[in-house]
């Protein structure tokens, strides 16, 4: 009989047995259940065919295809998710793992190179302004696990695939700013799980498929800036959840339906820029969640409805350029948060309410071309304003004098109306503003001549300036005096007028016979002397002479005089040899002072050693106290600030102009800076001072401050330059240096591409709040979103610049030669699209690197 000890150690191995039994058994089921994923080596010969994971070529067979860039692995090992950006590609490129010079073979990378079947299990796919082009494949429809598909900011074409409706578990398609065309397909109505669909910035045509209205989860719909026609269809009315429709810039005809009232959610509506007709419906009104309200540029009419007040929540609206009527609604004043209002071009009439003014969120009012009448409220006006535009109406009465104390106004235009009396003293300020064709008297008031042109009140008969200035209208008299009665006016009037007349006359007596002499004298002093007190305006070109300038301009006749600043008044004048020139002449009283006469004379001894081609020719000059001017090469355009202020000029100025404009700049300061002995600093670099000739080409002008810089001094210690484009740092230590002019650039790169000043926003980038500052937010509403890729680089690239110009530590400024160069250097595509970058990433650099290592 076996012992207890046997029978334990029996039953001990039999347990054993059976359990390393069942544990193989478990095992093998285990691994025949377990299905086998696409293999790494199979997705990572997918992934190297596409050339975008270049510095992986050498890893077809790869074990650790899930640590690559961009891309995510699920437990299996199989790819789920693709998401390369041109920052990891770069960072890549610099890092040295491969050449440059596959920059050019990566942007030739036709999109259907791309296999999808190799990628079952893919769920997020996104190469956003990675320069794909081509057509996008047919296959795309096999990745049916598909939910998050970006491929906005590059260059693809053809018509969207039919297969991209066989991806229903889709929640987010972004095919935004490409080169799309054909009409959009009625099978993306199958997406049912859509939540977010982007097609703008395409050439898509015919109309819009009813078929979207089947997409009820979604949120975003965006078509502006294709080639859409016809009318919107009900069915996108069904849409609840939608937050965001964007259908502007395309060919919509008919009417807004009533039923957009039912979509109650709606943030931003934009159905600007088509042939919109009808009255504005009160169920619009409904919409009380609206922030953004753009109807602008179709053929709406009728009154505005009073109910628009109850959208409490607006803080853009935009009725422009249609034909509304009727008056304006004292009910607005309801919309406080409002700080875009545009009616302008309509048809509206009555007089302006009071209760705007207390809109004290506004920044613009735009009232132009309507049929408003009545006087402007004497009342405060809101303190952020900067642009006013009430031009081309019917107002009457006084210009309130309220309109002085708006600190941030550089807009101001009550051209083409009925104001009577004086011009407000305090109607001066450093920005654009336009007086003319009205019923203006008195004397203009003090500081006037300093900021604003002739131009400025021309047709306004009875201003005159209270000092003898050129290109102004003197005025005789204290400007204060009382006469009396009409009889006693009449009186004086009939007795000083004879003794007037008579004075004349014996004034010509004297004055003309003598007056030839004069200019030949004067001209031949011109010409005869080279050294002391005069030197020669016949330098650069031999073919102008002092008699010409002076018979061209009529002894600098009012009608000639182009623009006004600081020092003088520019004139345009034609030669006899055809050729157009600009004359600037010192002010009369300006002349007899020895610092302005010293700032004259520098002027011309700068310019007279300068030479690039973007900056102001100089042609000759005459430094004397009776001839006393300038004589640059004729800008046919104007200044960049006019440009950018004037509605019809700014459009005809695109992103590429301005971008080309920037550039211009940019060379033209480090010139300065950097190659010119000794270094010449400009110190009052504005919009206003960048001319533009007949091809919109930028030159830097107004050197009437400029000064060159002493090789054995850091600094200079005389404060200049205009105020909104001074480095914060001279209102302490009063060092002037290159890095003041950086950040005055950087000021101008911002107006540029703003189409306004920036002052606020410059101020807001130094908060919390910068985070959620969009560019496409800021940039100029005027042109077209619709930018190609290489245009939203440059974009991307000068703002980036700029931002990094506008540091409050000079120090880490950037040199301008450092800028010019950066400009053009040719950077990649962007990592993301256009219209999802933040201020914040430029700030950061994050989009692009421009600092020095």
């Amino acid at each position: 009989m076996p012992s207890s000890d046997s029978i334990y150690l029996v039953i001990l191995v039999w347990i054993t047995t059976i359990i390393i039994i069942n544990h193989v058994g478990s095992a093998n089921t285990s691994s025949v259940a377990k299905p086998q994923s696409p293999t790494l080596a199979q997705e990572a010969k997918a992934l190297n065919q596409t050339l975008w994971w270049w510095w992986r070529r050498n890893e077809v067979t790869t074990s650790n295809l899930c640590m690559w860039d961009g891309i995510v692995c699920n437990d299996g090992g199989s790819v789920i998710e693709i998401n390369l950006t041109y920052t990891i590609w770069y960072e890549n490129a610099m890092s040295g793992k491969f050449n440059l010079n596959v920059v050019g073979r990566y942007q030739e990378v036709e999109f259907r190179n791309f296999s999808f079947s190799s990628f079952p299990n893919l769920v997020r796919f996104k190469l956003a302004g990675m320069g794909l082009y081509g057509s996008i494949p047919l296959e795309i429809g096999s990745v049916s696990k598909l939910t998050y598909l970006n491929l906005s900011g590059n260059s693809l074409s053809g018509e969207l695939p039919l297969s991209l409706a066989k991806l229903t578990q889709l929640e987010k398609l972004d095919i935004s700013f490409n080169q799309m065309s054909g009409p959009i397909p009625l099978q993306l109505g199958n997406l049912s799980s859509l939540v977010e669909l982007y097609l703008a910035g395409n050439y898509f045509s015919g109309t819009t498929p009813s078929t979207l209205g089947l997409l009820t989860c979604l949120t975003h719909l965006d078509l502006h800036s294709n080639q859409i026609n016809g009318t919107i269809p009900s069915e996108i009315y069904n849409l609840k959840n939608l937050t965001a429709l964007h259908l502007g810039t395309n060919s919509l005809i008919g009417q807004i339906s009533s039923k957009i009232g039912k979509l109650k959610n709606l943030v931003s509506l934009d159905l600007s820029n088509n042939t919109l007709t009808g009255p504005l419906f009160h169920t619009l009104t409904n919409l009380r969640s609206l922030v953004k309200l753009n109807l602008g540029g179709n053929n709406l009419f009728g009154p505005l409805p009073y109910e628009l007040s109850r959208l409490t929540r607006l803080q853009y609206l935009n009725l422009s350029s249609n034909k509304l009527s009727g008056r304006i609604s004292t009910n607005l004043e309801n919309l406080v948060h409002l700080s875009v209002l545009d009616l302008s071009l309509n048809k509206l009439s009555g007089p302006l309410p009071t209760q705007l003014t207390n809109l004290y969120s506004l920044e613009q009012l735009l009232l132009s071309h309507n049929n408003l009448t009545g006087s402007i409220p004497r009342v405060a006006y809101p303190f952020k304003l900067t642009t006013i535009d009430l031009s081309h109406n019917l107002f009457s009465g006084e210009i309130p004098p309220q309109l002085g104390n708006l600190s941030f106004l550089q807009y101001l235009n009550l051209s083409h109306n009925n104001f009577t009396g004086n011009i407000p003293p305090n109607l001066v300020f450093r920005g654009e503003m336009d007086l003319s064709y009205n019923s203006l008297t008195g004397p203009l008031p003090e500081g006037f001549y300093d900021c604003f042109g002739p131009e400025t009140i021309m047709g306004n008969k009875d201003l005159c300036y209270k000092i003898n200035i050129s290109g102004f209208s003197y005025c005789f008299g204290s400007p204060h005096s009382n006469i009396g009665s009409t009889s006693t006016k009449n009186a004086i009037k009939w007795i000083i007028l004879p003794i007037v007349i008579s004075f004349i006359f014996l004034l010509l007596g004297i004055v003309l016979p003598s007056r030839q002499k004069i200019i030949e004298n004067t001209g031949s002093e011109c010409k005869a002397k080279r050294n002391g007190d005069i030197f020669s305006i016949w330098n650069y070109d031999g073919n102008i002479a002092f008699e010409d300038i002076i018979t061209a301009t009529e002894d600098f006749d009012i009608r000639y005089c182009i623009g006004t600043g600081g020092y003088g008044s520019v004139y345009r004048a034609m030669l006899p040899s055809g050729k157009v020139i600009a004359l600037k002449k010192l002010h009369h009283l300006e002349s007899q002072e020895p610092a302005f006469d010293k700032s004259f004379r520098n002027e011309a001894k700068v310019l007279s050693k300068v030479r690039h081609r973007n900056i102001v020719k100089l042609y000759g000059y005459c430094l004397h106290k009776r001839c006393m001017f300038l004589v640059y090469e004729y800008m046919e355009k104007g200044s960049l600030f006019y440009a950018i202020s004037n509605e019809v000029k700014a459009k005809e100025l695109d992103w590429k102009k301005r971008v080309n404009i920037i550039k211009g700049i940019a060379n033209a300061l480090s010139y300065l800076h950097h190659d010119c002995i000794p270094t010449i600093i400009h110190r009052d670099l504005t919009t206003s001072n960048i001319l533009l000739n007949s091809e919109l080409e930028a030159f830097v002008a107004d050197f009437g401050i400029a000064r060159p810089l002493n090789p054995d001094s850091s600094n200079l210690t005389t404060l200049a330059g205009t105020y909104g484009y001074i480095a914060p740092e001279l209102a302490y230590t009063m060092i002037v240096n290159e890095k003041c002019d950086v950040y005055s650039f950087g000021v101008v790169v911002l107006e540029t591409a703003m189409g306004r000043h920036p002052g606020e926003l410059i101020s807001s980038l130094a908060s919390s709040s910068a985070q959620h500052i969009m560019l496409k937010d800021v940039l100029d509403p005027r042109l077209s979103p619709h930018v190609n890729q290489t245009i939203a680089q440059n974009v991307v690239l000068v703002v980036t610049l700029a931002l990094a110009c506008l540091r409050s530590n000079p120090k880490s400024r950037p040199t301008m030669k450092h800028v010019s160069q950066e400009i053009l250097v040719r950077k990649p595509p962007l990592p993301k699209p256009f219209y999802e970058i933040s201020m914040w990433e430029l700030m950061n650099q994050e989009i692009y690197l421009v600092d020095k290592n």
